[in-house]
């Protein structure tokens, strides 16, 4: 296990909590805000990350961070599944080593593969372990190690069913605090004239390529009806260049993703739980075209979520054609009071002091303790 890349000052009194979570801005973020949280509660923070991921890049600087070399389970059971297990097994010790010396008091953690061995290591000292699921499908790592928590957090009620073994308190999830003040913030980058409908697209890096070929499609007659659209490509779309109109801007990414979504007149993405909660606080109509290979299928599950309410439209993206896309579009425009309804209807799903509930929630777990 590499070392803590910061120091950190001696705080007797102070409560310890180690938060594993990894990868993903999906698992991040969430994470992030709670430390933060926790940290305005006179909490100590340490984090558990993998090398090489994102978490080497947002924590450092913030806290103390740790990493153990893990992977997920991928395909068929053979060689590969047996070298997994091995690096789950030392990851598992290494874990429980690190909560030892460190003298934590628990575990918060955000799913994924590296919540197994910092789960697993919490409960064997009989410390602590609180997790948050974010989906409305929970990953195969929660419902495995729902039981073994203290407690899991969830995002979304309908994920309840699917832990029928497990304690469990819906919180909402955590987002950036730029998505939580009191007045939307002003949109200044890109500059949008006042007035004119603004359709934001937000495909994410992985997996959104199809969403950019159908909006770059569609665009020209969008355009031509007086909208104006903010396109986030993501990094690994070759043919991000290949439509060009002053009302039509695209990069791979926006800093200011906040104003934009209160902006927007209508959002069109996929459907990750960061997404869909950031659609829920800022009240945006959206557009919802679940990645088809994510895991078990759980951005539908996560996109049915919105559906029920009718905050939300749902297209497959295997059944999905331009024309149709194009028209939908065109139609959602012309009728504002429909969009009223659905921006209302989001709203209803906002959960907009999660990160303080699941402080809240993580403390009373480790002071019981």
């Amino acid at each position: 296990m590499s070392q803590a890349s910061t120091p950190v000052a001696s705080q007797a009194a102070s409560p310890r909590l180690l938060v594993a979570a990894s990868g993903t801005g999906g698992h991040l973020f969430p994470a992030i805000a709670t430390a933060e949280a926790l940290l305005q509660e006179g909490y100590s923070i340490e984090w558990l990350g993998v090398p090489d991921r994102l978490e080497t890049t947002l924590v450092p600087g913030h806290f103390p961070l740790h990493t153990v070399r893990m992977e997920g389970f991928q395909g068929r059971p053979g060689l590969g599944t047996m070298k997994t297990l091995a690096k789950f097994g030392q990851a598992t010790v290494q874990v429980r080593k690190l909560l030892q010396k460190g003298h934590f008091d628990g575990v918060f953690t955000t799913g994924g593969y590296i919540a197994a061995p910092a789960i697993l290591a919490a409960r064997s000292l009989g410390l602590p372990a609180v997790l948050h699921e974010s989906n409305a499908l929970p990953g195969k790592v929660t419902r495995w190690l729902s039981p073994r928590c203290t407690v899991v957090a969830l995002g979304f009620d309908a994920a309840q069913p699917y832990l029928p073994k497990a304690k469990t308190v819906v919180v909402g999830t955590p987002v950036r605090d730029e998505f939580l003040t009191s007045e939307p913030p002003a949109l200044n980058d890109p500059a949008i004239p006042d007035g004119v409908p603004l359709i934001v697209v937000v495909g994410g890096s992985q997996g959104a390529v199809a969403v950019n070929q159908l909006v770059r499609a569609a665009a020209p007659a969008w355009i031509e009806a007086g909208a104006w659209i903010v396109h986030q490509t993501g990094s690994s779309d070759p043919d991000a260049d290949s439509y060009s109109h002053p009302h039509y801007i695209h990069r791979p990414f926006f800093g200011s993703m906040a104003a934009l979504m209160h902006r927007a007149t209508l959002a069109i993405g996929r459907a990750g739980a960061g997404t869909l909660t950031e659609l829920a606080i800022s009240r945006t109509p959206s557009i919802l075209i679940p990645y088809p290979f994510a895991a078990e299928d759980h951005q539908t599950v996560n996109a049915k979520a919105f559906v029920d309410v009718q905050a939300a439209l749902m297209l497959t993206q295997s059944q999905v054609v331009a024309p149709a896309f194009q028209a939908l579009v065109l139609d959602l425009l012309a009728e504002p009071q429909r969009l009223d309804a659905m921006a209302a209807a989001a709203g209803s799903l906002a959960t907009a002091d999660s990160a303080t509930k699941l402080a809240d929630l993580i403390q009373q777990v480790v002071w019981k303790s």
